[in-house]
């Protein structure tokens, strides 16, 4: 378990706000940023890595595109096309999923 800065994971401040407000519990990335067990915080609040999964981009269902703070897969790929202009959808692509919870009582 190690101490990571909460922008390794999540990296902008839009969606650390996500996650402080609980609408985002998971990132895919494409890369592994973070390892089961790491903590990270966010205005005070500790947040545990639970689950580290190497996936690919076919694998994703409509609930990890809510997990992610999107209505749906096809919301959550029209996101991904606006942050990455050059983002094209792959089902192949390998992807990894960091799921992440609220450590209790670190408020």
């Amino acid at each position: 378990m190690a101490e990571i800065d909460a922008s390794e994971i999540l990296p902008n401040e839009h969606l650390q706000q996500m996650v402080a407000e609980g609408r985002v519990t998971q990132l895919h990335r494409g890369h592994r940023y973070a390892d089961e067990g790491d903590v990270f915080e966010i205005e005070g609040e500790r947040f545990e890595v639970t689950d580290v999964t190497d996936r690919t981009l076919g694998n994703l269902t409509d609930e990890d595109a809510q997990r992610e703070g999107s209505e749906d897969l096809d919301a959550y790929r029209e996101r991904l096309r606006r942050v990455h202009g050059d983002f094209e959808w792959d089902p192949e692509s390998d992807v990894v999923r960091h799921r992440f919870e609220p450590v209790a009582g670190s408020d």
